[in-house]
């Protein structure tokens, strides 16, 4: 199973706010996840950094074309622009694929 990791920032000042929003998510976005073969996804905070990893089943590949062809994750994205600093991929449309560099099991 490949695993993908990405990072982000919060605007200053709308931590709570993010977290409300995936409290919230939205039941049609988690189908999209599932949908693209994402399990085990995950995202942390510190401050106003973001740190996310999932794992997917069906490949990388396959979960950003899922992702990039969904009407929702447009939807989410925009939802989430006035509070989230998001760098992305020209290629992919998602967050830059991070550099594993080590592992443990």
């Amino acid at each position: 199973m490949e695993k993908y990791a990405w990072r982000g920032k919060i605007v200053p000042g709308m931590q709570e706010e993010y977290k409300k929003r995936h409290d919230n998510i939205w039941p049609e976005m988690k189908e999209v996840l599932a949908d693209a073969g994402i399990v085990n996804y995950s995202i942390w905070m510190q401050g106003e950094e973001l740190f996310g990893y999932y794992e997917c089943e069906k490949g990388v590949e396959y979960a950003a074309k899922v992702q990039a062809e969904s009407n929702v994750v447009k939807k989410w994205d925009e939802y989430m622009k006035d509070i989230l600093i998001m760098e992305k991929d020209p290629v992919t449309g998602a967050q830059p694929l991070l550099t594993q560099v080590f592992g443990f099991r």
